[in-house]
């Protein structure tokens, strides 16, 4: 799918850019990698791990995808663009919502319109399991930038331009996330638990990046692809990370949720099921069926696909092998 073709990143010098560029370099042989992120600093940084000289077909564009212009330019020529730029900490997004509009859905319209005019032929962005339900403005964001996406392969219905999304949670060691934060912890004794009941979605960024690929290769134009996860309960990844230490339980933070959900009982309706992942399709019938849908099994009515109700769990032994992982390989 990827040799001999132009693959352009957005948000390219991120935890999840780095690594779907180390796994493209290493399996395929693209025309072009292309770079594009808004840091020179870490994009010196990713140069000197990922070389020209080593590889011939990889370049570094600095731009931020608020800047139309720029994309325009940088999407000359490109086959395939994996949007994986956005502002993610829910924090700073409530303290600082119009920069977190700006990338997260001014950004992912300008994505939009620089693909359709210089004729990308598949588009393909990250979500997250916070874009179902919202209850904090990066969700709400995500959400947005969702629709977006969905509703630009009508917009496109004329040019040869897909777009489809990837929605999955929480990624174990990326920058940010709480295995970071509790190896920092340990070194002082105690770690922060925000509640012994929460649950969450936990994903590899290798799975992820696996993902992603294979969701690009198959993609018609509409869909919304969900890997089938494993959850885990924050305390037994604090027992994983530090079995010694003391844990303080310091209450959910503001816009944070117990439970994880990806799939909504509001949409099981237009959901199907397939061996190792869900395909959420859009609901509205100006979309047409983007080119055929897949067959799956339609999923129950009222289906929710919940961290808390899910299935298949890490437990502490699982949950330590996975952050050894992360100790052994950081961006692994």
């Amino acid at each position: 799918m990827i040799d001999n073709k132009t693959v352009l990143i957005t948000g390219g010098t991120g935890s999840f850019g780095k690594a779907i560029t180390r796994t493209i370099l290493e399996q395929y042989k693209p025309a072009r990698l292309i770079i594009f992120s808004r840091d020179e600093l870490k994009q010196l940084e990713m140069a000197r791990q990922f070389s020209r000289t080593q590889y011939p077909c990889i370049r570094y564009f600095i731009g931020d995808v608020r800047d139309a212009g720029r994309l325009r330019r940088a999407f000359q020529g490109v086959d395939y663009v994996v949007h994986a730029a956005a502002l993610k900490q829910v924090d700073t997004a409530e303290y600082n919502p119009f920069e977190v509009i700006k990338t997260n859905i001014l950004g992912a319209a300008n994505v939009v319109d620089a693909a359709i005019d210089t004729g990308v032929t598949k588009v393909i962005a990250l979500s997250s399991d916070k874009a179902a339900n919202p209850i904090n403005l990066y969700g709400a964001t995500k959400l947005c930038a969702d629709k977006l996406f969905i509703a630009a392969n009508t917009y496109s219905s004329r040019q040869k331009t897909r777009f489809a999304i990837v929605r999955y949670g929480n990624v174990i060691g990326s920058r940010g996330s709480v295995v970071p934060l509790f190896l920092k912890q340990r070194e002082q004794g105690e770690l922060t638990v925000t509640h012994p009941e929460m649950t969450r979605f936990w994903i590899t960024l290798r799975r992820g990046v696996d993902f992603v690929l294979r969701s690009l290769d198959s993609m018609k134009g509409g869909e919304i692809f969900i890997p089938k996860l494993p959850s885990m309960k924050m305390i037994d990844l604090a027992q994983a990370v530090a079995p010694g230490c003391r844990v303080s339980v310091i209450g959910i933070r503001p816009g944070e949720k117990m439970h994880e959900v990806m799939i909504p009982s509001d949409e099981s309706s237009h959901a199907m099921e397939f061996e190792d992942h869900y395909i959420l399709y859009p609901a509205f019938p100006f979309w047409g069926d983007g080119g055929g849908k897949r067959q799956g099994r339609s999923v129950p009515a009222g289906f929710e696909y919940s961290s808390d109700t899910n299935q298949e769990w890490l437990g502490v032994e699982e949950l330590r092998r996975l952050v050894s992982e992360v100790e052994s390989h950081p961006e692994a």
